[in-house]
């Protein structure tokens, strides 16, 4: 079985930073589009940014320029770098990858069980 599982979350004060990782483990042949997306209480879940296998980043405009992602494929873990945050970053932030688990590489979506970040103070 294939999982991913984000950590880093937590409560923060507006301005502040944290860093989210998200790991994927088990039965990996290889992992394409990796991405963050977020859900506060009653609101769709949005994408935050992006990530192509050989590093090729979107992202959202309400996190631009204060977001980082980056991806170690060595390591089958994905990263995002959350600097200046907002009251309104607050959110369940999850993590979802796009995997090959069979010799044949097709590939099947993988969602994280997401990590609350609150942004407050």
């Amino acid at each position: 079985q294939v999982q991913l599982v984000e950590s880093g979350g937590g409560f923060v004060q507006p301005g502040g930073s944290l860093r989210l990782s998200c790991a994927a483990s088990g039965t990996i042949r290889s992992i394409g589009l990796m991405g963050w997306y977020r859900q506060a209480p009653g609101k769709q879940r949005d994408v935050v940014a992006t990530i192509t296998s050989d590093g090729t980043t979107n992202y959202a405009n309400s996190v631009k320029d204060r977001f980082t992602i980056s991806r170690d494929n060595a390591k089958k873990t994905m990263y995002l770098q959350m600097n200046s945050l907002k009251p309104e970053d607050t959110a369940v932030y999850y993590c979802y990858a796009l995997i090959a688990i069979n010799s044949d590489y097709a590939r099947y979506s993988y969602w994280g069980q997401g990590t609350q970040v609150t942004v407050s103070s």
